[in-house]
Protein backbone atom coordinates (compact mmCIF):
# COMPACT_ATOMS: atom_id res chain seq x y z
CA UNK A 1 0.00 0.00 0.00
CA UNK A 2 3.02 2.32 0.93
CA UNK A 3 4.94 1.23 -2.12
CA UNK A 4 1.60 2.34 -4.51
CA UNK A 5 0.92 5.80 -2.20
CA UNK A 6 4.58 6.60 -2.88
CA UNK A 7 4.61 5.49 -6.89
CA UNK A 8 1.57 7.68 -7.08
CA UNK A 9 3.12 10.57 -5.37
CA UNK A 10 6.30 10.45 -7.60
CA UNK A 11 3.97 10.09 -10.88
CA UNK A 12 2.18 12.89 -9.61
CA UNK A 13 5.23 15.08 -8.62
CA UNK A 14 6.47 14.39 -11.84
CA UNK A 15 3.55 15.38 -13.85
CA UNK A 16 3.37 18.79 -11.56
CA UNK A 17 6.93 19.32 -12.30
CA UNK A 18 6.67 19.25 -16.09
CA UNK A 19 2.96 21.30 -15.94
CA UNK A 20 5.27 24.22 -14.01
CA UNK A 21 8.11 24.08 -16.54
CA UNK A 22 5.51 24.15 -19.53
CA UNK A 23 4.00 27.16 -17.88
CA UNK A 24 7.70 29.02 -17.25
CA UNK A 25 8.80 28.13 -20.89
CA UNK A 26 5.36 29.89 -21.64
CA UNK A 27 5.94 32.76 -19.94
CA UNK A 28 9.45 32.98 -20.62
CA UNK A 29 8.36 32.83 -24.42
CA UNK A 30 5.41 35.62 -23.93
CA UNK A 31 7.73 37.86 -21.80
CA UNK A 32 10.51 37.48 -24.50
CA UNK A 33 7.95 38.27 -27.36
CA UNK A 34 6.46 41.57 -26.03
CA UNK A 35 10.10 42.65 -25.37
CA UNK A 36 11.78 41.66 -28.65
CA UNK A 37 8.15 43.41 -30.07
CA UNK A 38 8.65 46.49 -27.83
CA UNK A 39 5.11 46.34 -26.93
CA UNK A 40 3.90 48.58 -23.89
CA UNK A 41 0.53 47.61 -23.27
CA UNK A 42 0.54 49.97 -19.93
CA UNK A 43 -0.22 53.14 -22.47
CA UNK A 44 -3.88 51.39 -23.56
CA UNK A 45 -4.42 52.26 -19.74
CA UNK A 46 -4.02 55.28 -19.24
CA UNK A 47 -6.55 58.13 -19.09
CA UNK A 48 -4.88 59.95 -22.31
CA UNK A 49 -5.29 57.05 -24.12
CA UNK A 50 -9.00 55.91 -23.16
CA UNK A 51 -9.96 59.85 -23.84
CA UNK A 52 -8.68 59.22 -27.30
CA UNK A 53 -10.55 55.53 -27.76
CA UNK A 54 -13.62 57.06 -26.79
CA UNK A 55 -13.74 60.20 -29.14
CA UNK A 56 -12.29 57.78 -31.96
CA UNK A 57 -15.26 55.34 -31.55
CA UNK A 58 -17.84 58.45 -30.62
CA UNK A 59 -17.14 59.76 -34.53
CA UNK A 60 -18.51 56.30 -35.53
CA UNK A 61 -22.65 57.38 -34.41
CA UNK A 62 -24.99 57.71 -35.30
CA UNK A 63 -24.69 55.73 -38.27
CA UNK A 64 -25.74 57.34 -41.60
CA UNK A 65 -29.00 55.74 -42.50
CA UNK A 66 -29.94 58.09 -45.64
CA UNK A 67 -31.95 56.14 -48.06
CA UNK A 68 -29.58 56.85 -50.54
CA UNK A 69 -27.08 55.41 -48.49
CA UNK A 70 -28.95 52.35 -47.25
CA UNK A 71 -29.51 51.29 -51.32
CA UNK A 72 -25.71 51.67 -51.57
CA UNK A 73 -25.13 48.62 -48.34
CA UNK A 74 -28.29 46.39 -49.83
CA UNK A 75 -26.57 46.44 -53.07
CA UNK A 76 -22.83 45.60 -51.32
CA UNK A 77 -24.36 43.07 -49.38
CA UNK A 78 -26.19 41.57 -52.14
CA UNK A 79 -23.13 41.55 -53.97
CA UNK A 80 -21.32 39.89 -51.01
CA UNK A 81 -23.60 37.27 -50.37
CA UNK A 82 -23.29 35.89 -54.10
CA UNK A 83 -19.68 36.56 -53.77
CA UNK A 84 -19.76 33.70 -50.93
CA UNK A 85 -22.19 31.44 -52.15
CA UNK A 86 -21.11 31.34 -55.82
CA UNK A 87 -17.50 30.82 -54.50
CA UNK A 88 -18.62 28.06 -52.20
CA UNK A 89 -20.85 26.69 -54.42
CA UNK A 90 -17.75 26.46 -57.13
CA UNK A 91 -15.70 25.14 -54.27
CA UNK A 92 -17.85 22.42 -53.44
CA UNK A 93 -18.27 21.12 -57.25
CA UNK A 94 -14.48 21.35 -57.57
CA UNK A 95 -13.65 19.97 -54.09
CA UNK A 96 -16.26 16.94 -55.08
CA UNK A 97 -13.93 16.24 -57.91
CA UNK A 98 -10.75 16.20 -56.98
CA UNK A 99 -11.49 14.29 -53.59
CA UNK A 100 -12.24 11.53 -55.81
CA UNK A 101 -8.31 11.07 -56.49
CA UNK A 102 -7.74 12.74 -53.30
CA UNK A 103 -9.37 9.13 -51.52
CA UNK A 104 -6.96 6.75 -54.01
CA UNK A 105 -10.34 5.68 -56.02
CA UNK A 106 -8.22 6.44 -58.63
CA UNK A 107 -4.42 5.34 -57.92
CA UNK A 108 -1.97 6.38 -55.64
CA UNK A 109 0.23 8.51 -58.30
CA UNK A 110 -3.36 10.06 -58.62
CA UNK A 111 -3.66 10.73 -54.93
CA UNK A 112 -0.33 12.19 -54.08
CA UNK A 113 -0.51 14.48 -57.02
CA UNK A 114 -4.37 15.50 -56.21
CA UNK A 115 -3.20 16.18 -52.76
CA UNK A 116 -0.66 18.17 -53.34
CA UNK A 117 -2.94 20.34 -55.13
CA UNK A 118 -5.64 20.71 -52.20
CA UNK A 119 -2.29 21.63 -49.74
CA UNK A 120 -0.99 23.93 -52.48
CA UNK A 121 -4.89 25.66 -52.79
CA UNK A 122 -5.83 26.02 -49.26
CA UNK A 123 -2.32 27.04 -47.87
CA UNK A 124 -2.57 30.17 -49.75
CA UNK A 125 -4.90 32.54 -47.53
CA UNK A 126 -7.93 33.85 -49.28
CA UNK A 127 -6.82 37.59 -49.15
CA UNK A 128 -2.97 36.50 -50.88
CA UNK A 129 -5.48 35.07 -53.68
CA UNK A 130 -7.83 38.16 -53.64
CA UNK A 131 -4.73 40.24 -54.76
CA UNK A 132 -3.77 37.56 -57.72
CA UNK A 133 -6.47 37.73 -58.95
CA UNK A 134 -7.58 41.48 -58.91
CA UNK A 135 -4.19 41.35 -60.87
CA UNK A 136 -5.48 38.58 -63.35
CA UNK A 137 -9.54 39.25 -63.81
CA UNK A 138 -9.35 42.97 -62.46
CA UNK A 139 -11.60 44.92 -59.28
CA UNK A 140 -14.95 43.79 -58.65
CA UNK A 141 -16.80 40.52 -57.46
CA UNK A 142 -15.24 38.06 -60.16
CA UNK A 143 -12.14 38.31 -58.13
CA UNK A 144 -13.05 38.12 -55.34
CA UNK A 145 -15.46 34.63 -56.18
CA UNK A 146 -12.45 33.55 -57.75
CA UNK A 147 -9.57 34.07 -54.59
CA UNK A 148 -12.83 32.19 -52.59
CA UNK A 149 -13.21 29.24 -55.01
CA UNK A 150 -9.75 28.49 -54.67
CA UNK A 151 -8.92 28.50 -51.15
CA UNK A 152 -12.39 26.85 -50.51
CA UNK A 153 -11.98 24.16 -53.07
CA UNK A 154 -8.51 23.06 -51.44
CA UNK A 155 -10.14 22.93 -47.92
CA UNK A 156 -13.76 20.85 -49.05
CA UNK A 157 -11.42 18.67 -51.47
CA UNK A 158 -9.41 17.60 -48.72
CA UNK A 159 -12.57 17.43 -45.91
CA UNK A 160 -14.29 15.37 -48.40
CA UNK A 161 -11.94 13.22 -49.60
CA UNK A 162 -11.51 11.88 -45.67
CA UNK A 163 -15.50 11.38 -46.03
CA UNK A 164 -14.76 9.17 -48.75
CA UNK A 165 -11.79 7.05 -47.05
CA UNK A 166 -14.21 6.80 -44.20
CA UNK A 167 -17.47 5.69 -45.94
CA UNK A 168 -18.65 1.88 -45.05
CA UNK A 169 -17.95 -0.15 -48.17
CA UNK A 170 -20.65 -2.13 -47.66
CA UNK A 171 -23.27 -0.80 -50.35
CA UNK A 172 -21.16 -0.06 -52.76
CA UNK A 173 -19.83 -3.06 -52.63
CA UNK A 174 -23.39 -5.23 -52.33
CA UNK A 175 -24.30 -2.81 -55.73
CA UNK A 176 -20.90 -4.13 -57.48
CA UNK A 177 -21.12 -7.65 -56.85
CA UNK A 178 -24.91 -6.89 -57.72
CA UNK A 179 -23.29 -6.15 -61.22
CA UNK A 180 -23.84 -2.32 -60.46
CA UNK A 181 -21.18 0.09 -62.55
CA UNK A 182 -18.59 1.35 -60.37
CA UNK A 183 -19.62 4.63 -61.17
CA UNK A 184 -23.15 3.70 -60.40
CA UNK A 185 -22.07 1.87 -57.04
CA UNK A 186 -20.37 5.27 -56.19
CA UNK A 187 -23.81 7.51 -57.24
CA UNK A 188 -26.37 4.76 -55.33
CA UNK A 189 -23.94 3.19 -52.36
CA UNK A 190 -21.53 5.46 -51.32
CA UNK A 191 -22.17 9.24 -52.15
CA UNK A 192 -26.28 9.32 -50.08
CA UNK A 193 -24.37 7.85 -47.48
CA UNK A 194 -21.61 10.90 -47.15
CA UNK A 195 -24.05 13.46 -48.32
CA UNK A 196 -25.06 14.64 -45.07
CA UNK A 197 -21.63 15.26 -44.38
CA UNK A 198 -20.50 17.31 -47.41
CA UNK A 199 -23.72 19.49 -47.07
CA UNK A 200 -22.83 19.93 -43.44
CA UNK A 201 -18.98 20.76 -45.04
CA UNK A 202 -20.05 23.09 -47.44
CA UNK A 203 -22.63 24.96 -45.09
CA UNK A 204 -19.44 25.28 -42.93
CA UNK A 205 -17.62 26.93 -45.23
CA UNK A 206 -20.21 29.24 -46.36
CA UNK A 207 -20.43 30.45 -43.14
CA UNK A 208 -16.79 30.89 -43.02
CA UNK A 209 -16.92 32.92 -46.60
CA UNK A 210 -19.43 35.29 -45.75
CA UNK A 211 -16.98 36.70 -42.99
CA UNK A 212 -13.99 36.78 -45.05
CA UNK A 213 -15.81 37.90 -48.50
CA UNK A 214 -16.14 41.37 -46.65
CA UNK A 215 -12.63 41.25 -45.89
CA UNK A 216 -11.30 40.49 -49.79
CA UNK A 217 -12.99 44.26 -50.50
CA UNK A 218 -10.10 45.52 -48.79
CA UNK A 219 -8.13 44.27 -51.80
CA UNK A 220 -10.88 45.61 -54.45
CA UNK A 221 -12.76 42.68 -54.58
CA UNK A 222 -16.60 43.97 -54.29
CA UNK A 223 -18.99 44.19 -51.87
CA UNK A 224 -19.47 45.61 -47.96
CA UNK A 225 -15.51 44.99 -47.51
CA UNK A 226 -14.35 47.17 -50.64
CA UNK A 227 -17.11 50.15 -49.24
CA UNK A 228 -16.00 49.74 -45.77
CA UNK A 229 -12.48 50.48 -46.88
CA UNK A 230 -13.36 53.32 -49.01
CA UNK A 231 -15.15 55.56 -46.34
CA UNK A 232 -12.53 54.40 -44.02
CA UNK A 233 -9.94 56.25 -46.68
CA UNK A 234 -12.30 59.26 -46.71
CA UNK A 235 -12.70 59.31 -43.22
CA UNK A 236 -16.60 58.96 -43.41
CA UNK A 237 -16.98 57.63 -40.16
CA UNK A 238 -20.80 57.93 -39.82
CA UNK A 239 -21.27 55.47 -43.30
CA UNK A 240 -18.40 53.19 -41.76
CA UNK A 241 -20.43 52.35 -39.16
CA UNK A 242 -23.51 51.57 -41.06
CA UNK A 243 -21.39 48.97 -43.39
CA UNK A 244 -19.91 47.41 -40.32
CA UNK A 245 -23.87 47.18 -39.00
CA UNK A 246 -24.67 45.39 -42.31
CA UNK A 247 -21.90 43.33 -42.07
CA UNK A 248 -22.74 41.94 -38.45
CA UNK A 249 -26.23 41.90 -39.19
CA UNK A 250 -25.28 39.71 -42.85
CA UNK A 251 -23.55 37.05 -40.72
CA UNK A 252 -25.72 36.77 -38.13
CA UNK A 253 -28.34 36.03 -40.92
CA UNK A 254 -26.83 33.54 -42.64
CA UNK A 255 -25.22 31.69 -39.62
CA UNK A 256 -28.83 30.93 -38.25
CA UNK A 257 -30.23 30.07 -41.89
CA UNK A 258 -27.02 27.84 -41.63
CA UNK A 259 -27.81 26.57 -38.58
CA UNK A 260 -31.57 25.70 -39.21
CA UNK A 261 -30.78 23.86 -42.33
CA UNK A 262 -28.14 21.54 -40.60
CA UNK A 263 -30.92 21.27 -37.78
CA UNK A 264 -33.34 19.59 -40.64
CA UNK A 265 -30.63 17.93 -42.15
CA UNK A 266 -29.87 15.93 -38.97
CA UNK A 267 -33.68 15.38 -37.53
CA UNK A 268 -34.58 11.80 -38.55
CA UNK A 269 -37.26 10.95 -40.98
CA UNK A 270 -40.84 10.72 -40.58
Amino acid sequence: MSAVSFAERRAALGFCLHCWLSLLLLAVLVWGSFAYLSLDLARLFTAESGRGMLQFAMRFFPPDISAEFLRKIAKGTLETLAISAVGTLLAAGAGLLLALPAAGRMGGVLKGLTRFLLNALRSVPELVWAALMVLAAGLGPFAGTLALALHTSGVLGRLFAESLENAPPEPARALAESGAAPALAFVYGTLPVITPQLVSYSLYRWEMNIRMATVLGFVGAGGLGQMLYYELSLLHEPQASSVIIAMLALVVLVDAASAWVRRRQMRPAG
